[in-house]
């Protein structure tokens, strides 16, 4: 593990680097930690990350409660550092970001169609971890986010059980609204903004988080995450408004729910609410259309090793992401391919992907590199890479991939099957 931040090459000169590293990993990248921190939010402190540093961007700016993976989509936060939420390329002492890799390099890293359709890395997945629940918000649908520039975001959750060695505070989420509830129920909620709670988890029902399950949640639907460290693959976007004001006696300010509002529309209560994808916030079987269960993957399965979908199905019928878990146990290893790029976090064990070695980390300094992330790029993904677990446990990835990559993605409540 590397002990301080490596030398940050410009992106005029990423292409001579860039090149050496995908020659050196076998297409294989490095890529450095990226941390985000939440002002309104608490630390659940499961990411590793030493005690001593979740507040390593100042007190001011909240507590880190959030490790991005793979990313080439800034944090949207409010004083954030110029490159947050930013993914760093490790190599040879220096790190470059992975957002100009892509440009410099596109069809090689995520392959000519999707560079071609997006001209970008279009998604990014994170650890998210806090002591307790979150606001009842939404992320909005791409029509409205398109108003401020931006792009909608659909996510997804799934709870490693590496990760969540405790429940925290409230390891339930609220999702949606109870069937029947009203548009003007709602909006008597956010007229009441600065009268005490607003009542919003009236209108809602929380369902208990397990760990080792996961949830697929599309824009424009409300949702409160509960309090287990969450693996959340998702649209490259960071825009949401929050619906609820007071949490655990916390206040919400409006702003968070207008961040990513037009200007004149800020105190519209009308469009606000109309930003909800209302029939399926009122979904009488609202479990049944968002629940996820892994799925083996028999064709990607084999001696010693095991590959799991924990996130897949499609979101008004796009393959926008998908991820899978992979158990490689003790001497074994495989070969993998993938028709597609992903981002792979490391989360128990060690041991090797192509010649780059694996070590998932105890304990994380702000600003050390350890070996547990890469990016595996289009032409290591199809051409195959070999995973080793040279360690004495199992060794457990997870990675995720980007739009339209799968023809065998399974849809949801296949795990019923």
């Amino acid at each position: 593990m590397s002990q301080a931040p490596s030398k940050v090459v410009t992106k005029d000169n990423v292409g001579s680097i860039l090149e050496r590293a995908l020659d050196a990993g076998q297409g294989i990248l490095r890529l450095t930690p990226t941390w985000v921190p939440r002002s309104f939010l608490h630390p659940g402190r499961r990411l590793k990350l030493h005690p001593d540093d979740y507040y390593a961007f100042g007190a001011h700016r909240g507590g880190i409660d959030e490790r991005w993976f793979a990313s080439t989509t800034e944090a949207a936060n409010e004083g954030r550092e110029p490159d947050e939420g930013l993914s760093y390329i490790r190599f040879e002492g220096q790190r470059f970001l992975l957002r100009d890799a892509v440009e410099e390099a596109g069809a090689r890293l995520i392959g000519q169609e999707m560079f071609g359709k997006y001209g970008r890395w279009p998604v990014y997945s994170k650890f998210f971890d806090n002591m307790g629940p979150i606001p009842h918000h939404m992320h909005q649908k791409h029509e409205h986010a398109k108003l401020t520039g931006q792009e909608g975001k659909p996510e997804s959750y799934y709870f490693p059980p590496q990760l969540n060695n405790v429940d925290n505070n409230f390891p339930h989420t609220f999702m949606g609204l109870e069937p029947g509830t009203t548009k003007e129920q709602v909006r008597r909620c956010l007229e009441n903004w600065h009268k005490g709670d607003n009542g919003i988890l009236y209108l809602s029902r929380a369902y208990k988080l397990q760990r080792g399950t996961g949830w697929l949640i599309p824009p424009g639907v409300l949702h409160a995450p509960g309090s287990l460290l969450t693996y959340e693959p998702q649209w490259g976007s960071d825009v949401f408004g929050m619906f609820q004001n007071i949490v655990e006696g916390r206040y919400v300010p409006w702003d968070l729910l207008v961040k990513d509002v037009p200007p004149d529309k800020h105190q519209d209560l009308d469009y606000i609410i109309e930003q909800l994808d209302w029939e399926k916030n009122v979904d009488t079987h609202f479990k049944e259309h968002h629940y996820l269960e892994p799925i083996v993957d028999e064709s990607q399965s084999g001696p010693g090793y095991t590959d799991r979908w924990v996130v897949y199905g499609r979101i008004d019928g796009e393959q926008l992401f998908s991820a899978k878990e992979l158990t490689v146990e003790p001497g074994a290893k495989c070969t993998i391919r993938d028709p597609g790029a992903s981002g792979w976090i490391t989360v128990q064990g060690s041991g090797r992907i192509g010649p780059l070695r694996l070590q998932t980390p105890a304990m994380i300094r702000f600003g050390e590199e350890p070996d547990d992330e890469v990016f595996i790029t289009y032409e290591a993904a199809t051409a195959g890479y070999e995973v080793e677990n040279t360690g004495t446990e199992p060794l457990v990835a997870l990675r995720y991939f980007g739009p339209d990559v799968h023809e065998n993605l399974p849809n949801v409540g296949d795990h019923r099957r």
